[in-house]
């Protein structure tokens, strides 16, 4: 298992929306609580995080009893006129990929 970076003031390159979308893609039934875990952020906002990617229509969620499960569109393009085009799959292809090459081990796609 990779360390944890220590926490960062300032800007960053990837969004808190694009690690979040990642991080559901890589595992769609995962809990808000390893979602904050994993991003750094707070259960809170990780919350609202999912909530403006299903306005958006990113992804939807379904409850299976006590847990819910993800389902991202892959197709819907991203949001800013300079990636006009490109759609989540690409940018999330890019993630898995980085994350591959950081880890040494695949990522689900």
């Amino acid at each position: 298992m990779v360390a944890v970076p220590e926490s960062h003031a300032g800007w960053t390159f990837i969004t808190n929306h694009a690690r979040v979308l990642a991080v559901i893609a890589d595992t769609p039934n995962v809990r808000i609580r390893d979602i904050a875990a994993r991003c750094r952020l707070t259960e809170r906002a990780v919350a609202r995080i999912i909530s403006d990617l299903e306005q958006g229509g990113y992804l939807s969620r379904t409850r299976d009893g006590r847990t819910n499960s993800y389902r991202i569109e892959p197709d819907k393009v991203l949001r800013h006129p300079a990636e006009a085009g490109l759609s989540v799959a690409s940018l999330l292809s890019v993630l898995a990929r980085a994350e591959t090459e950081r880890i040494g081990t695949p990522v689900a796609p």
